[in-house]
């Protein structure tokens, strides 16, 4: 079951990168269309612009998202021992370098882990996670991010936000200059069915692009979220730990200063009460429900 569930969430993961640079592609093409009268133009000018967002994002996520979320970085054993050693203990179990480690000065209970591949990883805990959890749970908060290290969730993570990043741009670039397209594709196609259908299609594709840009992120990150909690159940061959720690983090209050873009890599969204909330208030969460996650932990 547990390497049954790993497969299926990695393919899962395939899917949801490829319709990422598919959407990235269609917004290209629909801007193309309108403004220059050529998708290709288009789709060319979009991969640029991805690109180079990628290449800003993953050259400083590290530094970026720890100061962001006003983390201090440890050296040491002596400033946080267990803490310290955990993650020494869960790094060399998952045979991944050991990452840099941060704590964020914040009485809510979370953790995330950030970085570009696990060469240049770092993960952060919370004073209150520190606080709340005993060593057996803390190693199964500690392998849940060493799980997201492991399995390049972290560089995942940061193209989609990029990504999302082009996109917006592009849309917010067509929400600026909109009077200046359309000339060229309705000379060529003023009485032309198809043509009045296409630059219908790129108006509307450009309008909900955000829209399903969102929604992408938040099944990725759902899917990655239950792929660490296998994977760190696979690391401590303890399920009783990551299903006790899950059950802790159900009733935590929000975050005081987390970062809001942040919010897809913390293994509990930090912005909001994690219980308490009824079906539909699930739809657009960047993680699954807590009792959802600790349901699949007890069916393996």
């Amino acid at each position: 079951m547990l390497y049954q569930q790993i497969a299926r969430n990695k393919r899962k993961t395939s899917l949801v990168m490829a319709a990422f640079f598919l959407l990235v592609a269609l917004v290209g093409a629909a801007l193309g269309y309108w403004f220059n009268g050529s998708a290709v133009f288009g789709i060319f000018i979009a991969a640029v612009i991805a690109l180079i967002y990628i290449s800003v994002m993953v050259g400083r996520s590290t530094e970026v998202v720890m100061n962001m979320n006003h983390a201090r970085e440890i050296h040491s054993a002596t400033e946080a021992p267990q803490l310290w050693h955990v993650v020494e203990d869960m790094a060399m179990v998952a045979s991944v370098p050991m990452p840099r480690v941060f704590i964020i000065d914040d009485p809510s209970p979370n953790a995330f882990a950030t970085g570009n591949d696990p060469q240049h990883a770092a993960v952060a805990a919370t004073t209150g996670l520190l606080q709340l959890m005993n060593r057996e749970e803390l190693e199964a908060v500690m392998g849940h991010e060493m799980s997201h290290v492991r399995n390049y969730d972290i560089r995942l993570q940061t193209i989609a936000l990029a990504l999302s990043a082009a996109i917006t741009a592009l849309v917010n670039f067509a929400g600026n200059f909109w009077w200046l397209g359309g000339g060229r594709s309705r000379d060529d196609d003023e009485d032309s069915e198809i043509g009045v259908l296409a630059i219908f299609g790129s108006i509307l594709l450009v309008i909900l692009a955000p829209l399903a840009a969102s929604i992408a992120q938040m099944v990725l990150s759902r899917n990655r979220e239950y792929l660490a909690d296998a994977g760190s159940v696979e690391l401590t061959r303890n399920p009783q730990g990551m299903i006790a720690a899950l059950r802790k983090l159900e009733n935590v209050q929000p975050m005081k200063q987390a970062d809001p873009n942040s919010s897809a890599l913390y293994i509990t969204d930090p912005e909001k009460n994690a219980k308490h909330k009824r079906w539909f208030a699930h739809l657009f969460d960047t993680h699954p429900p807590l009792e959802d996650r600790i349901k699949r932990i007890e069916e393996m």
